[in-house]
């Protein structure tokens, strides 16, 4: 078995180092430099077109996209390890919040960086796409604080959907979000922050 993993520090591959800290699987690590154009050499494109990390090549076969990686490493590695389901409602549910980080909260998430970060020009902010941005943000994280009422973990018992969704959530702290209205939230976000695996990975970050 080979696996090489592709990942830039400050960067959505930050969800994928925890999932592989997580499962306890040996890999290459490659760090690209994206602001030196790390991610659009020519050989990096032949391996994800796309020009962007995360990207691992498990026994040949690239694979991109945080949230499929996420899916894929749970179903291949996962399973045994109590941290995926098996197939059934509850991957099901698994694979809701994995998707619904990467498509609805994270589009949201990026809507407002690009209206307000370094990372875009002033000139091309706006401030009304920003307040909407933050809007629909704020509804996301309302939407995952009642979906942790009651529950420890996403799904009950710890899964790598915590750990995908969590990595996301510590990213807008990073961007200043004002979490503290969201009392079922940061106690699970605390509890998935005390995790070994969390905890080894902040510690090399």
């Amino acid at each position: 078995m080979s696996l090489t993993f592709y990942y830039a520090p400050m960067s959505t591959a930050g969800i994928t180092d925890l999932v592989l800290e997580e499962l306890g699987v040996p890999c290459e690590r490659v760090k690209v430099d994206i602001r030196a154009g790390g991610s659009h050499q020519p050989e990096f494109l032949q391996l994800n077109p796309n020009g962007k990390v995360p990207l691992i090549v498990h026994d040949g076969m690239p694979i991109w996209e945080s949230a499929a990686i996420t899916m894929y490493l749970g179903e291949v590695f996962g399973v045994d390890r109590n941290l995926y389901p098996a197939t059934g409602p509850r991957r099901g549910e698994a694979m809701k919040w994995i998707v619904w980080t990467n498509v609805t909260f994270g589009d949201a998430a990026f809507r407002l960086m690009r209206n307000t970060s370094e990372w875009t020009p002033a000139e091309q902010h706006n401030a009304k796409a920003a307040d909407a941005a933050k809007a629909d943000i704020f509804n996301c994280l309302r939407i995952l604080d009642e979906g942790l009422s009651g529950r420890q973990f996403l799904l009950g018992t710890y899964t790598l959907a915590d750990a995908h969704l969590n990595s996301f959530v510590d990213w807008l702290r990073h961007m200043q979000m004002d979490l503290s209205p969201y009392a079922h939230l940061n106690a699970w976000s605390e509890r998935c922050k005390a995790r070994p695996a969390y905890v080894r990975v902040a510690a090399r970050s």
